[in-house]
């Protein structure tokens, strides 16, 4: 299986600003979506996590570097040292760009902030030195500044749209001293950009305000401003004089700032975007239904919660509120909505309710969700022209009559799609008021989440192309201890596969689609671009709650089917089945019709005969580790082989191997081990908890 750095993580630990992950998770996004996940990475993460073979680059933001270095020196910057060194990206901005230089030198003589001594990094093998203009007040803007850079095109390449000056926000950071005396004489420093303008402290030869280093196999870029700062996201400050003319000149720069970061993104070794196209805004989410009466029976029993204010209708849910739209009402963020949200916000602090862990995610919260009820007919194509409402319900009752008994399925018969959502997953779970009313089947797809949720806190933007859906299943108590609910992400996998397979069940040439389940929740396809490897298409999260005697499961599923990007996509995998590319591109609308009666018949049979019989040796015929050999580090290095998952918790089932004497080969001891993950967010296969069978 290929292991592809497709990460870029944005440390928010000790040190680090809430105000500058935002601006880096946002622009980041912009610029490197969709070939990478930008996620935030905690400093428990990186201490105690195997970040480093997916992470692409590591970013530290803006903030304090004492906070750093107190939690991180030694062991911590050790990893981040090691992890450049052997070909990894370092991207340091403001107090990023302090701590990865040799010294920091900050307000020195000023008693209340001076900070002065060594780094332990030491990308930089110079003192950065700061501020580099007079006025800094930690969280204020009273030392904000434009920073106007005289850009060294000759140190970048192939880039028409970098200009020669740039301008950006700078607030605190410093000057690279010495940086054109150090680069002279060591040619793994560059200077990218230098001030403009007259410094308040000594810079020695040059004025350096961004610097590239070679650092080993790998490479460092250190700012003392801030190109990732955006202007739009900048609120205006009336008590700090020439605010407001500061955002008017950020503005003006914005696209020569934009074009100057992809630059130093791709200096990095990163592929950018194309475009500046901004993080998207939420859209209307369409709730619709196989026989549209259903939307207006649908509501009827959520009567209860919802809420008549006005003459408008509301649910108030734990974490979002949803406005029912009428379809000639129109929608305004008025201050009836303002104070409902704000009543749900302090609901969630008395409960303890937490946020998500990406902190642009949490500003979403505070929109509220319109949905459009369709009682009458399909939502039509130019409502949603991403999404065609016929074709996915005219597939559901084709792939229903191919299942047979098509009139008692259900799955999928009501569905609710936004073109752009934060997460299918989060708003259904977090919301439990909404969830306990819904019947299992509930179907919410999207074409873009901006907020989308993996294992662990991983959060990212999906681009269009993908299938992205969250299922409903009230899984019922009474037979949840010998139907446990961990293998309905078992089942989800095996759906994926097999709705893969048979999405055209009158051309064979799908069923041999190279496609296979990686335990516990992802699915690979063979490697396009490297056929001798498999690589991630798809990803199974499957969130739990207890209501009146269920289980209620939020099944979140994310294909990539038409794009390309960050992995590989369905469709990039067609021509391995198809030399005569006469195989139909995959539509999300069939596929997600396919893999939803896929499921429910899987799940029926699950629930008759539980994880057994046929339903497990399908399991095993589509996944990728039969014979795989692991390490338990915790054992001392000792072998095992994989030969199934357990019975009753789904755990990984492995035999202890020894490596025999006479040729090497491997022989059971006959001691049986169960694995599971220790819920990882980085990689499954290290880290597993075992027991002894």
């Amino acid at each position: 299986m290929a292991s592809r750095k497709l990460n870029v993580l944005v440390y928010t630990g000790p040190g680090s600003t809430l105000t500058s992950i935002r601006h880096c998770i946002y622009t980041l996004r912009r610029l490197l979506g969709p070939n990478y996940a930008v996620n935030p990475l905690t400093e428990s993460a990186l201490l105690k996590e195997p970040w480093q073979p997916t992470c692409a680059l590591l970013v530290f933001p803006g903030g304090a570097d004492l906070g750093y270095c107190r939690v991180l020196n030694g062991y911590g910057n050790k990893l981040i040292e090691q992890y450049v060194r052997r070909g990894g990206a370092y991207l340091g901005f403001c107090a990023g760009g302090y701590y990865g230089s040799a010294r920091c030198e900050f307000e020195v003589g000023n008693s209340g902030m001076e900070v002065v001594g060594s780094r332990e990094l030491a990308f930089y093998p110079g003192t950065c030195r700061g501020g580099a203009w007079k006025g800094f007040e930690y969280e204020s803007e009273k030392g904000a500044k434009v920073a106007r850079l005289k850009v060294m095109k000759e140190k970048f390449e192939g880039l028409k749209e970098l200009t020669s000056s740039v301008a950006c926000y700078y607030n605190g950071g410093g000057v690279f001293v010495d940086a054109n005396k150090i680069a002279a004489e060591n040619w793994n420093v560059q200077v990218l950009a230098e001030y403009e303008d007259p410094l308040d402290v000594d810079p020695g030869q040059g004025k350096a305000a961004i610097v590239y280093c070679k650092v080993g196999e790998g490479r460092a870029i250190l700012t003392g401003p801030h190109p990732e700062f955006d202007p739009v996201n900048l609120k205006m400050q009336p008590d700090v004089p020439g605010y407001a003319e500061l955002l008017e000149e950020l503005m003006v720069w914005s696209l020569s700032r934009l074009a100057f970061l992809k630059a130093c993104l791709t200096k990095l070794g990163l592929e950018v975007s194309r475009s500046n196209s901004e993080v998207p805004s939420l859209s209307k989410i369409h709730l619709s239904a196989l026989k549209p009466s259903g939307v207006g029976e649908l509501l009827t029993s959520l009567s209860e919660i919802i809420e008549k204010v006005d003459g408008e209708e509301y649910i108030k849910g734990h974490n979002d509120l949803f406005h029912l739209e009428k379809p000639d009402s129109r929608w305004e963020l008025d201050a009836l909505s303002k104070a409902m949200l704000d009543e749900i916000e302090q609901t969630k602090k008395k409960s303890g309710g937490r946020t998500s862990p990406d902190p642009t995610a949490a500003d979403y919260i505070r929109i509220p969700k319109r949905i459009v009820s369709h009682e009458g007919s399909w939502p039509e194509p130019k409502e949603t022209p991403y999404f065609n409402h016929a074709v996915f319900y005219s597939s559901l009752i084709e792939f229903r009559e191919l299942e047979g008994d098509a009139n008692s399925r259900i799955w999928g018969d009501i569905l609710m799609y936004g073109e752009v959502v934060t997460s299918t997953n989060t708003l259904l779970e977090k919301n439990p008021t909404l969830l306990s009313h819904l019947p299992t089947g509930f179907t919410f797809a999207a074409t873009t989440q901006i907020a989308g949720r993996g294992r662990g806190s991983n959060v990212w933007v999906t681009p269009p192309g993908s299938l992205v859906m969250s299922t409903v299943i009230n899984h019922p108590a009474h037979i949840a201890t010998t139907r446990p609910i961990v293998f309905i992400q078992y089942l989800s996998a095996i759906a994926i596969v097999e709705a893969v397979q048979s999405y055209l069940p009158s051309d064979p040439a799908y069923a041999n689609f190279p496609i296979r389940i990686k335990w516990p929740n992802d699915v690979y396809v063979r490697d396009p671009t490297n056929q001798t490897s498999y690589v991630k298409v798809a990803g199974i999260l499957a969130n739990c709650a207890y209501s009146e005697g269920n289980y209620q499961v939020v099944l979140g599923i994310g294909i990539n089917t038409n794009n390309a990007k960050p992995t590989t996509s369905l469709d990039a995998v067609l021509p391995l089945v198809d030399s005569m590319g006469s195989l139909q591109s995959f539509r999300i609308e069939r596929l997600l019709a396919r893999v939803l009666t896929r499921l429910e018949a899987l799940y029926e049979e699950f629930c008759r005969n539980g994880f057994a019989g046929e339903l497990e040796r399908r399991y095993y015929s589509h996944w990728l580790h039969t014979n795989q050999v692991v390490t338990l580090e915790a054992e001392g290095g000792v072998k095992a082989r994989v030969v199934g998952v357990t019975g009753d918790f789904g755990m990984l089932k492995a035999e202890e191997v020894v490596a025999d004497g006479i040729n090497g080969a491997l022989r059971s001891t006959g001691r049986m081990w169960a694995l599971q993950s220790d819920e990882n967010s980085f990689d499954f296969w290290r880290g597993l908890i075992k027991r002894k069978i």
